[in-house]
Formats: structure tokens, sequence, C-alpha cells
């Protein structure tokens, strides 16, 4: 599976090395050259430096082709105009976007614009697990 990863913080990074060692293909665009040293010097796949919701930088990223792409920059905004832009613009049939937004989680998720995951979301339901033993609605 060929797969772009826009982000390259410690999700993003985690990612793109599990999905290589998986044997996909791994693309990870970051407009900071640093994150990419979160790869590794050995890391097989391609970094671009760029801004992801850059329609030239994505395809320099290969998003014509794509069969996933994941947001995991760290600004909620950004994601959800990537990974629109990578389901509406280029028909990329896997997008999903991270979003720490509770409200924009539900909202992009209602609309079914793309698949999101809320990390504050999912926290507060393991937390509440942990010490309710359920989660109340």
């Amino acid at each position: 599976m060929k797969v772009i990863i826009m982000g390259c913080g410690r999700l993003g990074a985690h990612l793109a090395r599990r999905l290589v060692r998986a044997g996909h293909d791994v693309t990870v665009i970051d407009r900071n050259s640093e994150s990419f040293a979160r790869l590794g010097s050995d890391f097989p796949g391609t970094m671009i430096l760029g801004v992801g919701i850059d329609e030239d930088v994505l395809r320099r990223a290969g998003i014509e082709t794509a069969d996933a792409f994941i947001a995991v920059s760290n600004g909620d905004n950004t994601n959800a105009m990537a990974a629109q832009i990578a389901k509406l613009v280029f028909k990329v049939p896997h997008v999903v976007a991270r979003l720490y937004d509770p409200v924009r989680d539900e909202t992009y998720h209602a609309l079914g614009l793309m698949e999101t995951i809320c990390p504050t979301v999912m926290a507060s339901d393991e937390i509440c697990k942990i010490i309710l033993g359920n989660v109340p609605k």
C-alpha cells in the first residue's frame, strides 16, 4: 500500500516506521526538516519538505497514486484541510485526520468527509473505563 503521512511528530514518525516494517511504501511530509530525524537514519521511505495543504507538495509526495493519506500534524485546521484535499481533490481511497478538538472531530465525522481520530475523546473514554468500568454517555 502506498501511504502518505503529513506530520512527522511522535505519532507520524512512529506510524511511518511501523508501516514501513509492515512492507508499505511510505512518504512523510513535514514543514520542518529537523522533524525527519525522528524517523532515524535508516528510514527507507521518502521524506518531502513542505506544507501538506499545498497541492504541488502533495503531488511530489505521490498523492495521485496513494492508497492512504494520514494527516497527523499538530494543527486541527491543517489536518482537516489536507484530509479534505486528499479525499475530494485527489480521491485518495483511505483518508484519516487526527483532530484534537472533540467538536471538530464530531462535525467532520458526521459530515462523512473523512475518518477522524480524536485523542482527546479516546483518552477520556479510556480514563472513564479505568475509573468507572464503562464510558458514560
